[in-house]
């Protein structure tokens, strides 16, 4: 089983790239990002077409995330996070695959810092970090993958001095994070590149994909039983540089 996370930055501009990966790549299931549009102009008859069921949690020109579920329906389990009734960003969605709790997420990127936009990503890290530990004392399988917006590691970025004073790289972003693994949770991509230098993500400025100055924030967390099925994870790179491509590259897990 392959499960990806896949912020698209725009799923109308990006819809011939998402299905020319769905095609090609075939996937089991698909965490989508940044969708950029509403329930109601999600384009579902071209994902159907594909082969594709899927859920998605939209917002007009910002956020929305689905997931995509290859030759099958997912089932809705939520959307949103609990502990702010007001907030209507459209960051977080939960189905069941077969029995698989799958979370897809965009968390919110935090810049400029400081300021509001970092005070709401460590508020929602911490409703992220309550919801998470509920599923873990369920000991449901899951995974909860998505754009973080967090580089965990020093060796994560191209240049820890270009990102040094960004929110995905500040103490509290790490932290939260880091709390979020000793949950119990498995980082799946740095399992299997320790020594980090693997990108998920390249900003269109400055050429950054030509010079691969890119960094680590999208990332699948597995729950203990799920990790135990881990054969392998890593990022379909090349699928960046196809023309008008998404900034970040299909990243990915494959389970028993």
């Amino acid at each position: 089983m392959k499960i990806v996370t896949y912020n698209v930055n725009g799923i109308k501009a990006r819809l011939p790239r998402l299905i020319e990966y769905l095609t090609e790549e075939q996937p089991d299931i698909v965490c989508l990002q940044e969708l950029k549009t509403t329930d109601e102009t999600f384009p579902e008859a071209e994902v159907r077409a594909a082969g594709y069921g899927g859920l998605w949690h939209g917002q007009k020109g910002f956020n929305g995330v689905a997931v995509l579920a290859r030759g099958r329906d997912p089932v809705l389990r939520r959307h949103g996070l609990d502990g702010e009734p007001e907030d209507e960003q459209s960051r977080y969605l939960e189905v069941d695959v077969d029995g698989l709790v799958v979370g897809s997420i965009y968390l919110p990127n935090g810049n400029p810092r400081p300021g509001p936009k970092f005070d709401y990503k460590l508020r929602w890290m911490e409703r992220l970090l309550a919801h998470a530990r509920g599923l873990l004392d369920a000991e449901a399988p899951a995974v909860l993958a998505g754009d973080y917006n967090v580089i965990p590691h020093d060796d994560d970025s191209y240049s820890v001095a270009a990102m040094a004073e960004d929110a995905l790289m500040q103490p509290e972003s790490r932290a939260a994070y880091r709390r979020l693994l000793a949950q119990g949770w498995t980082d799946a991509l740095r399992t299997r590149a320790p020594g980090g230098g693997v990108w998920t993500f390249w900003d269109y400025q400055a050429g950054a994909w030509a010079r691969d100055a890119g960094f680590r924030i999208d990332h699948l967390l597995l729950s203990p039983s799920v990790a135990d099925r881990l054969l392998g994870a890593g990022v379909d790179k090349a699928h960046r540089a196809r023309e008008k491509a998404s900034d970040h590259a299909p990243t990915w897990v494959r389970l028993r």
